[in-house]
């Protein structure tokens, strides 16, 4: 296997809504790729998306640590930073809205910190983001995270999951180009309230 080209899929759990996690079990059932080995604290699966061999790996450790395995995996796999997709769930999109970025900041988010730290502070790498929205009104966060989706809000990460496991493959076979850029087009007012 050409490590080279490898796409280092990362995904983790950034809240009790599992939602990173569930991503990259949809990859891995479509694609055929068994989550079956664990290295550097990250469950992981070795297989491929058309020809492009691919990582998928799901860190065990807390969401905050993550990169505790984003690092010594895109290290050990000599994974370049533009290979490596990371894809969480996000609080500060509305539930069921997908955004694809080819790089950025953490944006107070501890995982996203985690792994740009073990990346020697890059920034440089891809991500995928899917809205959970953020607590109604003066709710706590953890509460809000403990919740269950409603049917409706169920229906909506369901539906950006499958936008996801299209924009993956496409990033996968096409790179970060124009053709990537349609999927958040069609998100900036999904669920737009007037």
């Amino acid at each position: 296997m050409n490590y080279l080209s490898t796409f280092l899929l990362i995904f983790w759990l950034d809240t009790l809504t599992q939602v990173g996690f569930e991503m990259i079990d949809r990859i891995s059932q479509k694609e055929g790729i068994l989550l079956n080995t664990i290295q550097s604290k990250a469950l992981i699966g070795i297989g491929s998306i058309g020809e492009v061999p691919i990582l998928l790996a799901k860190p065990q450790a807390y969401m905050n640590f993550s990169g505790e395995s984003v690092g010594p995996l895109a290290a050990y796999y000599q994974v370049p930073l533009h290979h490596i997709l990371l894809v969480y769930d996000e609080m500060s999109l509305p539930n069921g809205v997908m955004r694809i970025q080819p790089r950025g900041g953490h944006g107070h988010h501890n995982g996203v910190k985690s792994v740009m730290d073990h990346l020697d502070g890059c920034r440089e790498f891809p991500r995928l983001c899917i809205g959970i929205g953020n607590p109604p009104g003066t709710m706590d966060m953890r509460a809000y995270l403990l919740q269950k989706f409603s049917p409706e809000e169920r229906k909506q990460v369901d539906a950006a999951l499958e936008q996801g496991l299209e924009a993956v493959r496409t990033l996968v076979l096409n790179g970060f180009n124009n053709s990537i850029t349609r999927f958040n087009l069609s998100q900036k007012y999904k669920y737009h309230k007037v």
